[in-house]
């Protein structure tokens, strides 16, 4: 049964934040966190409401746990809210703590939930923040590798136009979901998870997702689930509008990231007994944009057919392919069930980026002499010193200043950053490099 000093710790631990990040965020002194987290003590009302909105968590539903974790002591003090909380200690200890009851705590998932290689997701205040300062008469921005699109969501409230791209199917159906303007209801929706969270997966027929990712990237129940669900909103297609179905989706793979049995991608899964997680079902929360347009192509290619004010640039860094890291998103989204190879049933390849290649440089060079923009945002970070040759960058950081120098006048600037690594490599003095160039 998951303790209420648990959960702050799992959910700390799913939002990939760490102890000083969370002190610096509310506050509250580390060596307190610890003890909260590792039930040698309970958290104060006012740090419970700062650790509630720090992890966009339900404060009500937070505070009610909070209090039923305290009876001994509280319960009397709260009146009815002491009664709720007695009753639902009670559920705890008939039932024990599932995570459809610890789902509660959640809002609807936001587009920085997901794990993800590279993710800016830490640094777009700092990103946008210097592209604010640094440049002007901004009113259209691109983000051409868009990724997460953490930076297009944070780019939305300050520029007029909003343009973004990137290769991977899934990635495109997830910018669908959250930023394309077009009708769906969430009554309708809510009805459709209710049922799929209702779902007894012990009782379902085998399936495609099961017998190849079952007991692998997943337990083979919540394989079975998945593989249902996706079959479920495949047939249901003709039945949603184009935003619904791709919410839908969406909404999986916001949800299955959570208990994926893998360090953040697929390139391979644990080797190890799967601890069985409860799936639940979750709605992502889609974002209002006023103009917003999307696309699936190769950056090099959009490049020729865009103009905009600006362009956000942050291409992969070294060899490791986005669209083999994600390839069980990738076939869940395209659902044509293709022949899987290897240990990490992957499929034949597709899109693959030139820019995991010896070809980045050139690659690099044309875009940005191919971009009619009057700025140019490109994002780097030096991990060409990693002792990994498949972490090493495939463009030196004096190449690209050089390429950028020889068409406008560009700035450089710098954050520390704790990146994300999967691996054994230690990288030393970690910083994300910003170029902002003003073209000739």
């Amino acid at each position: 049964m998951r303790t209420f000093n648990l959960f702050l710790k799992e959910t700390r631990k799913s939002l990939n934040l760490q102890l000083h990040e969370v002190y610096n965020k509310t506050k509250i002194e580390v060596s307190v966190l610890s003890k909260i987290e590792n039930g040698k003590r309970h958290p104060t009302e006012k740090q419970l409401l700062k650790l509630a909105e720090l992890y966009n968590c339900n404060k009500e539903k937070l505070y009610v746990h909070w209090l039923s974790d305290k009876l001994a002591l509280e319960a009397k003090k709260h009146g009815n809210l002491g009664l709720e909380a007695l009753n639902l200690a009670e559920e705890k200890i008939r039932y024990g703590k599932s995570s459809a009851l610890m789902s509660d705590f959640y809002q609807n998932l936001n587009i920085e939930s997901r794990r993800y290689i590279g993710s800016k997701a830490k640094l777009t205040d700092w990103i946008i923040t210097t592209i604010k300062k640094e440049t002007k008469n901004v009113k259209s921005f691109v983000d051409i590798f868009a990724g997460t699109a953490s930076i297009s969501k944070a780019a939305s409230p300050y520029f007029e136009e909003i343009i973004i791209n990137d290769i991977l199917h899934a990635n495109n159906i997830i910018y669908q979901a959250f930023f394309s303007k077009s009708e769906w209801s969430i009554e309708k929706l809510n009805s459709i998870i209710k049922f799929y969270n209702n779902l007894n997966p012990s009782i379902l027929d085998d399936n495609y997702f099961s017998l190849n990712y079952g007991d692998k990237f997943f337990d083979y129940l919540n394989a079975k689930l998945i593989g249902y669900i996706r079959e479920d909103i495949e047939n249901k297609k003709s039945e949603l509008t184009n935003k619904e179905y791709c919410i839908l989706l969406s909404s999986l793979i916001y949800s299955i990231d959570r208990i994926a049995n893998t360090v953040g991608h697929f390139d391979a899964y644990i080797k190890k007994p799967i601890k069985p997680k409860e799936l639940y079902f979750k709605l992502i929360q889609p974002i209002e944009i006023n103009k917003v347009s999307i696309y699936n192509e190769d950056a090099n290619k959009l490049a020729r057919k865009i103009k905009s004010d600006l362009v956000y640039i942050d291409p992969p860094y070294n060899s490791r392919q986005y669209s083999r890291f994600y390839h069980l998103y990738e076939n869940l989204v395209k659902w044509d069930k293709p022949k899987l190879y290897g240990v990490a049933l992957k499929p034949e390849p597709e899109n693959m980026s030139v820019y995991c290649t010896v070809r980045a440089k050139n690659a690099l060079h044309d875009l940005v002499n191919n971009l009619d923009t009057n700025y140019i945002a490109l994002s780097y970070n030096n991990t060409y010193k990693s002792k990994s040759h498949s972490s090493e960058n495939k463009i030196k950081l004096e190449e690209i200043e050089m390429m950028l120098k020889e068409i406008g006048k560009t700035k450089i600037f710098e954050c520390s950053h704790k990146f994300f690594n999967a691996g054994k490599t230690d990288f030393e003095d970690h910083k994300e490099l910003l170029f902002i160039t003003e073209l000739k």
